[in-house]
């Protein structure tokens, strides 16, 4: 009988220790958020949000297409998962931006014709660059890269592509006839 007191008695005492030990353990783990680490973890996550989306935007502007837009959102939410979701989707909209910006939806023929055509650095005057633009060609097509970079042959290969998509929604290959020709484009 003692035994069986002595054991009830260990019970109760177990029973009403458990609050005590969960109230223990959540100081504890409130203790160990430290306010001004979480602080750092959220700065350090609006950077790679900036990162990310200047990524998106570079790619965007050698396709010469509009900007996503971006509505600072994260800025303003003091949320850790909120803002490395922002993360997550930024990252993947620049993988999407930058797969996009080095395949060209004419890449090969683009390359045909530049292999008949002058060096993508070629600064010989009428036609510049390795798909050969002429100065009103650049003008029409590429006159943000030409204001801001000068004539073709100091644009990137890629950027001169881009160009010639352009060019290509209205006119097809038909700016470079002989070449296009050699190509079997015409």
């Amino acid at each position: 009988m003692k035994t069986a007191c002595f054991a009830a008695a260990l019970a109760l005492l177990a029973v009403a220790l458990a609050p005590v030990q969960q109230a223990s353990a959540r100081k504890t783990v409130l203790k160990r958020e430290d306010p001004a680490a979480t602080g750092v973890h959220l700065a350090r996550l609006l950077g790679e949000i900036a990162q990310h989306r200047d990524e998106t935007w570079r790619w965007q502007k050698v396709m010469q297409r509009p900007r996503t837009v971006y509505a600072a959102s994260a800025e303003a939410v003091r949320s850790i998962p909120y803002r490395q979701w922002v993360v997550d989707l930024w990252r993947d909209r620049a993988a999407h931006a930058r797969v996009q910006a080095l395949n060209p939806p004419h890449k090969t023929q683009w390359l045909c014709i530049h292999h008949h055509e002058g060096a993508w650095k070629d600064p010989s005057a009428p036609y510049y660059g390795g798909l050969q633009m002429d100065i009103e060609f650049q003008q029409t097509y590429g006159r943000t890269l030409l204001r801001a970079k000068g004539t073709a042959d100091h644009w990137s290969p890629l950027e001169q592509m881009w160009v010639a998509e352009r060019a290509y929604k209205t006119r097809g290959f038909w700016p470079w006839p002989n070449t296009a020709r050699y190509c079997g484009l015409l």
